[in-house]
């Protein structure tokens, strides 16, 4: 069975089992709209790869919304442990993420499932649309797989791999790790901002967009073309990644792992939880928190 973090189309079709008494990879279809939240399911009952789940970012790779914590906090240990075992997810299985977004919701899948301790998955290249492409068997409507019995996946969170607000604030003047913002370069410099009420990036940050790691056709580029891409982040120091609510920060994440990087962090709160601080400031933030935003910089 491919070990590979990448898997493709017809690598994937001939892992899927030929009848119901076959077992094969577990493959969770993680597609989904910001703008709409309830499309990716509605994909997902129209059209999907035979025998997959469907994993929704907001229900179940994220957790309850407070006032802090970001858009898509992360989902707390016992919360996920449900969702994989509810999708037949075992200690051993083989597990492929596949989305139509650029892997922007499957490398939060594959995030999470790396977080919380399992390593045996794989992302399909090219998701669903490279699925189509190549002509393989759909399903529609409701899922024909009998449910097995729950799966014995045990969510286990790795420890030093997050960095929360406070710590980041307190380490501005002299941070221990390069802060890598994953938004697009006109939500980095603050010319623009669809979603979050202030706009700019936290101090120090440098801005390596996630859309960078994929082609335009969401195929995930070699790992030649990848290290070429961090070449100008020294190696030597570590690397605290972010985005709007920690989402397409696992894309870059997924692409340091590709060529080797183990020593990544994590905000999980990202810029919407830092604008969350600088709205509702909680006594440990001067009066005016840190933002940097290149309109205001060059006036």
């Amino acid at each position: 069975m491919c070990e590979e973090p990448v898997i493709e189309a017809r690598q994937l079709a001939d892992l899927l089992p030929q009848s119901g008494d076959e077992s094969g990879p577990v493959v969770l279809d993680c597609r989904y709209d910001l703008a709409d939240p309830h499309a990716g399911e509605q994909a997902f009952a129209n059209s999907r790869i035979p025998g997959a789940r469907y994993a929704s970012l907001h229900r179940d790779l994220s957790g309850p919304l407070q006032r802090f914590g970001g858009r898509h906090p992360l989902p707390p240990a016992d919360r996920f442990q449900r969702f994989a075992r509810a999708a037949e997810i075992d200690r051993d299985s083989f597990v492929v993420l596949y989305d139509d977004s650029r892997i922007a919701f499957a490398a939060r899948a594959w995030w999470l499932l790396h977080h919380f301790g399992h390593r045996r998955m794989a992302i399909l290249d090219g998701g669903f649309s490279a699925w189509r492409a190549a002509g393989l068997p759909v399903e529609t409507g409701e899922s024909q797989k009998v449910k097995a019995a729950e799966g014995n996946f045990i969510a286990e969170p790795e420890t030093g791999t997050l960095v929360d607000h406070e710590t980041i604030y307190r380490n501005l003047d002299n941070p221990p790790w390069q802060l890598i913002d994953a938004r697009d370069a006109p939500r980095f410099a603050g010319t623009e901002e669809p979603l979050d009420p202030i706009a700019g990036h936290i101090p120090t940050a440098v801005n390596k967009p996630w859309r960078g790691v994929t082609r335009e056709d969401g195929t995930i580029k070699s790992r030649g073309e990848l290290r070429e891409h961090w070449r100008d982040i020294p190696a030597d120091e570590q690397l605290l990644n972010y985005c709007g609510s920690g989402v397409t920060a696992c894309v870059n994440l997924f692409s340091l792992h590709l060529i080797g990087r183990t020593d990544t962090l994590l905000y999980p709160g990202s810029w919407s939880d830092w604008c969350a601080r600088m709205l509702f400031p909680t006594g440990n933030e001067q009066s005016e928190p840190a933002v940097h935003n290149e309109q205001l910089a060059t006036r």
